[in-house]
């Protein structure tokens, strides 16, 4: 199957202003139209590794990001998203459009996949351990996933748990991973061989890059993963590297909390989070220094050094 990177830039382009470029992220095909640069350049560079779909095929999502017409494409110029007709979105400022298309992706997947139970969390495997990592906006939990996925451990997601609600496995949505002020920073020096976009700043989450997945990770989207820990991650300056088990029910209620649309799935929702919770250790985790993290996190996969 053809991939971003073999298209090259203008035939990127011509997909994107007119049929559409069909692009493959995990279990999900997506149609993206926009006459946006900052689109195109996001798209060959974050996801130059991934499939793509020839032109006329199915897709499970259609996606629209085009800069406003009239006098607002000059004075003030903007970008509106568009989702099969209606605009779930205010319009943000045109510099704005890469996160934006970031988070219209996790949008479209969080309000349609409803074939899984979506945890807001990222996750992450190595040596056939998966860990899921559920946290608020600034815990320090997509830094953290940043770090493992540049010391070896393979992206399942960033942003999105996908639990398949028939055997409990989690499927792969490799995507960028969004890094947020300090973070960006933090990773630049933690990794300086790592692939990052450029900073946007005055988003309404801060300034925002993203790190691009590895391309084993995205080879990987068909590999699913069993969950064994569902870890809390949370950073605090100086704090020592800890890791507090909580109970079953502690873990259920605190996983239900990050759920997307546990509610929406009623009886399933239930029965597909309590197998996922009685499958796995759950545990709080505090941290300050990114090496020692990854350590413990080697040692719970049972990788020895």
């Amino acid at each position: 199957m053809p991939l971003v990177a073999d298209l090259g830039r203008a035939e990127l382009v011509r997909r994107l202003g007119g049929p559409g470029l069909l692009l493959r992220t995990g279990p999900f095909v997506s149609r993206i139209h926009s006459n946006i640069p900052l689109v195109a350049d996001g798209i060959g560079l974050m996801y130059r590794d991934n499939p793509i779909e020839e032109p006329g095929g199915f897709a499970d999502f259609q996606v629209r990001l085009r800069q406003s017409s009239g006098l607002r494409r000059w004075w003030h110029p903007q970008v509106r998203f568009d989702h099969d007709g209606r605009e779930p979105f205010a319009p943000l400022p045109v510099a704005q459009a890469w996160p934006m298309f970031e988070w219209v992706m996790n949008w479209c997947v969080s309000n349609r996949a409803h074939r899984y139970l979506i945890v807001h969390a990222a996750v992450v495997e190595r040596n056939g351990c998966a860990i899921v990592l559920p946290a608020p906006p600034g815990s320090g939990k997509s830094t953290l996933c940043a770090a493992l996925v540049c010391r070896g451990w393979r992206l399942l997601s960033d942003e999105l748990t996908l639990v398949r609600r028939s055997d409990g496995m989690l499927a792969p949505l490799v995507r960028p991973v969004s890094l947020k002020n300090a973070s960006i920073d933090v990773i630049r020096a933690f990794a300086p061989d790592a692939v990052l976009g450029p900073s946007v700043p005055g988003t309404n989450k801060g300034t925002i890059a993203h790190l691009k997945a590895p391309a084993d990770s995205v080879a990987r989207v068909g590999d699913v993963a069993r969950a064994r820990h569902i870890v809390f991650p949370r950073y605090e300056a100086g704090a020592p590297t800890t890791l507090t088990p909580l109970s079953k029910g502690q873990l259920f209620i605190r996983v239900a909390e990050n759920a997307f649309n546990y509610f929406v799935l009623g009886p399933a929702g239930f029965d597909c989070l309590a197998d996922l919770v009685e499958g796995c250790d759950g545990h709080e985790f505090r941290y300050s220094q990114l090496d020692e993290a990854v350590a413990l996190f080697d040692r719970l996969a049972g990788v020895t050094a």
